[in-house]
């Protein structure tokens, strides 16, 4: 449809290049993860590679920290809710989930291809009107900057999953797998898309009159807005390292591989 200031022409848009292509692909990418994840989540299996008693201690990051009913030895903090009848997945992913999901590169991009609002630039949408996050839900996007506090606490703990992947499958320290790389490389990934994150940097440096009085928070402040130039990036690379990891993970707990060990 065409909004009532929209000019008048019959084409949804005169763009001569291939426009479509971007959200098609983004609709394919991050619809494969959202159907792999959901997938993972609702299995309740095969996300702890020390299951085997000759692999070492992997936690799947879908499924770190795990609280509910886990499988032994993927419990660093205890099982409180031992009680909850499905996956334990199902208890943390809201978080992390919900820091996704309420993004603001992340709203950019589904709203172009899931809602085609808009598709692209210059290009009409096929909506009769627009009250953009003023209403429910989508007003509850508002939220995104308290997810950011939680999104921290997750990156710590994925941080410490990837030391805890130093141990081998005797909980000694020494060993250095595949597994070891690949979580370690998320962790540095989740870190640099919760600290490159909008809120991050209004956190650290907004609501200040004079910048020259704060100079600790204007240093954050500056390294935060240089990330903060790269966050789609580092958003995409981190849902990539995440989706992988627990592949990995998978395929060793499932006896599909055995990690490759380095030492």
């Amino acid at each position: 449809m065409r909004g009532p200031t929209r000019a008048q022409i019959e084409e949804s848009t005169l763009r001569t290049d291939r426009w479509w292509l971007s959200p098609l692909t983004t609709f394919v990418v991050f619809g494969a993860f959202v159907v792999y994840a959901t997938i993972r989540a609702f299995m309740g299996s095969d996300y702890f590679a020390g299951v085997r008693e000759d692999q070492p201690p992997y936690l799947s990051p879908f499924y770190s920290p795990c609280l509910g009913d886990c499988v032994e030895g993927s419990s660093e903090f205890g099982q409180p809710f031992d009680w909850w009848p499905l996956s334990a997945a199902l208890i943390i992913l809201i978080f992390p989930l919900g820091f996704r999901m309420t993004c603001y590169y992340y709203r950019k991009a589904y709203y172009r291809t899931f809602w085609l609002s808009p598709p692209a630039c210059a290009v009409a949408e096929p909506h009769g009107k627009y009250t953009g996050e003023t209403r429910f839900p989508l007003i509850l996007q508002n939220v995104h900057r308290y997810f950011w506090y939680v999104a921290v606490l997750f990156a710590v703990l994925l941080t410490y999953d990837a030391i805890l992947g130093f141990r081998d499958e005797h909980h000694e320290w020494g060993h250095m797998g595949l597994g070891t790389v690949l979580m370690l490389v998320n962790a540095a990934l989740i870190w640099l898309y919760t600290l490159s994150c909008h809120s991050c940097r209004h956190i650290v440096g907004g609501r200040l009159r004079h910048f020259s009085k704060h100079p600790v928070r204007y240093r954050l402040w500056t390294w935060v807005s240089k990330l903060n130039g790269s966050h789609a990036r580092y958003a995409w690379y981190s849902l990539f390292s995440i989706a992988l990891v627990d592949l990995y993970i998978f395929l060793i707990a499932n006896g599909t591989i055995d990690d490759v060990r380095f030492f």
